[in-house]
């Protein structure tokens, strides 16, 4: 059996995913990076992307998270997640409506502060887009 280390998913309003895992893959600023048992200590920022859990049995499961940040720590991981929603639960027409009205607002205003939030909210249905659409057939 692979060794498992604790893992905690948050968000601020709720615990999304508190149980003993074989790794994940996260999308941190720099690049998308893994964790398994017994991970040097460290603190990463967290892009919008794909974050990916393989539990204790090696089930598979995929998020898409909108930007956070993840602490690894004595055989512990904690990811502190903006927004989190599992890939199956991700209403596709929803998600891409949400990029539409963000593109339009992209498209409209070219700079300040509006422009930045269209560009955030763009880049999360973006991924929330890519991440359901990427997912194993369940």
């Amino acid at each position: 059996m692979a060794d498992l280390y604790r893992l905690k998913v948050l968000t601020l309003e709720k615990s999304v995913y508190d149980a003993d895992v074989r790794s994940l893959v996260a999308p941190g600023l720099e690049g998308y990076f893994g964790v398994l048992a017994h991970h040097a200590p460290f603190v990463a920022a967290l892009q919008p992307g794909k974050l990916t859990v393989t539990d204790a049995q090696g089930v598979e499961s995929i998020y898409a998270v909108s930007g956070g940040l993840m602490e690894v720590s004595g055989n512990a991981a904690t990811l502190l997640a903006d927004a989190i929603e599992q890939a199956c639960d991700i209403d596709l027409a929803r998600a891409e409506a949400a990029r539409e009205r963000a593109f339009s607002i992209v498209c409209s205003v070219h700079a300040g502060p509006d422009a930045a939030g269209a560009k955030a909210a763009f880049a999360r249905a973006t991924n929330r887009i890519q991440v359901c659409r990427s997912r194993r057939p369940e």
